[in-house]
């Protein structure tokens, strides 16, 4: 899995930062959460394609969060986009997309599912878990974890030793399902190790430091959080619902997360290594996003 920052700045866009915006590449998956403005054109540049299976999670309907959404779609369907496509977000986010469809002059040429939904188990796949709780931030805001469930290691050299055929199957025979080739079946256990723990990726951004927050972050392989103002702005961070970079790093220690990446950084950090410098005073493994950085996750 890689996570792609397409934008990390917060409220305006600068020379510098694009607006929220991060997509995690699972094999030939995309998951984005947030789609800030020009989202479209930084997929562009990430070469990371209009036609995969692509499903987008919306923290809340602020606009740096959700106005890339009418130019994406948009751009997808000129681009010939013919996958189907799934939104979710908060309430709103359903006439929000309606607006989109019947006031501006264009067709979606592809099948588009939204959903408005609540906090809990937002989507259930057969190898991961999407999750949303609520955070603090004045107005209807989820943040995210996608968590892979437990897979045993997949053996290829025994899986070829009994003959089944690269492909399908071997993924098949991963998820757990049992296949047939030449009349004869093979359970997963011939050809997986012990189950082995996957990883979890957690988005958090605008809200104040929050029990929801730790909880649902709580023991991340990666957590990319909120980091809006350093901690003399601690008064502007809670009077807008925001966290400062000691906040951000205090949430990455309560819930025992493996590393921690900072993002939404305002608009009047030209220079934003102040916020780094102070967030690892706290906790010592910490990214400083920017846009267009990809990393690597690793359980």
């Amino acid at each position: 899995m890689e996570l792609i920052f397409l934008g990390t700045g917060g409220s305006v866009p600068t020379r510098d930062r694009g607006l929220p915006s991060v997509v995690l590449r699972r094999g030939p998956e995309l998951v984005m959460f947030d789609c800030g403005e020009c989202s479209q054109r930084q997929m562009m540049a990430a070469k990371l394609g209009f036609n995969r299976k692509m499903r987008i999670f919306i923290s809340h309907m602020h606009g740096d969060h959700v106005l890339g959404l009418p130019g994406l779609l948009q751009s997808m369907s000129f681009l010939g986009r013919q996958r189907k496509l799934e939104v979710y977000g908060p309430q709103g986010i359903v006439e929000f997309v309606d607006s989109i469809i019947k006031t501006v002059p264009s067709k979606i040429g592809f099948p588009l599912e939204v959903y408005p939904m609540q906090a809990g188990v937002v989507l259930e796949e057969r190898e991961y878990t999407v999750k949303a709780a609520g955070l603090d931030h004045g107005i209807p805001c989820f943040g995210f974890a996608l968590i892979e469930k437990k897979l045993g290691r997949f053996d290829p050299d025994k899986a070829r030793a009994l003959k089944i055929p690269e492909g399908p199957l071997w993924k098949r025979l991963q998820l757990g399902e049992t296949v047939t080739v030449g009349g004869f079946s093979f359970t997963p256990d011939q050809v997986l190790g012990p189950a082995r723990r996957g990883s979890k990726i957690t988005y958090i951004t605008d809200t104040r430091p929050c029990k929801t927050a730790i909880e649902i972050a709580k023991n991340s392989t990666v957590l990319v959080y909120d980091c809006t103002f350093d901690s003399s702005k601690e008064k502007r961070a809670v009077e807008y619902g925001h966290s400062t970079a000691k906040d951000a790093a205090t949430v990455a220690k309560k819930a025992c997360v493996k590393s921690l990446v900072l993002i939404h950084i305002s608009a009047m950090y030209e220079d934003a290594e102040p916020l780094l410098r102070e967030a690892r005073k706290i906790f010592p493994n910490v990214t400083l996003a920017f846009d267009m950085m990809r990393l690597q996750v690793r359980s």
